[in-house]
C-alpha cells in the first residue's frame, strides 16, 4: 500500500495555507489554522482505494485483535 502520495498532498495542503499567511500572532494561531485544515481535508478524503477490501482483510489477520474496535 503506498502512502508516501497521501503524505505529501496532505503537507502540500498545509503548506498552501501557511505559505498565504507568512506571519501568525500566536503558536496558538499557528495551531488552531493546521487543525481546521486537516478537518477540511479529512473530509475531502472520500475516495476508496483498489483492492482496499483485499488489504483491510490481510491486515485484520496480521494484527488480530488491535483493528475490530476502529472498525464499525
Amino acid at each position: 500500500m503506498y502512502t508516501t502520495n497521501i503524505i505529501e498532498g496532505f503537507h502540500r495542503q498545509l503548506r498552501k495555507v501557511t505559505k498565504s499567511k507568512t506571519i501568525f500572532p500566536s503558536d496558538e494561531a499557528l495551531e488552531k489554522m493546521l487543525y481546521l485544515v486537516s478537518m477540511n481535508v479529512l473530509k475531502k478524503w472520500t475516495v476508496r482505494y483498489k483492492n482496499w477490501d483485499i488489504v483491510l482483510n490481510q491486515l485484520i489477520i496480521m494484527y488480530s485483535g488491535r483493528l475490530e474496535k476502529y472498525l464499525s
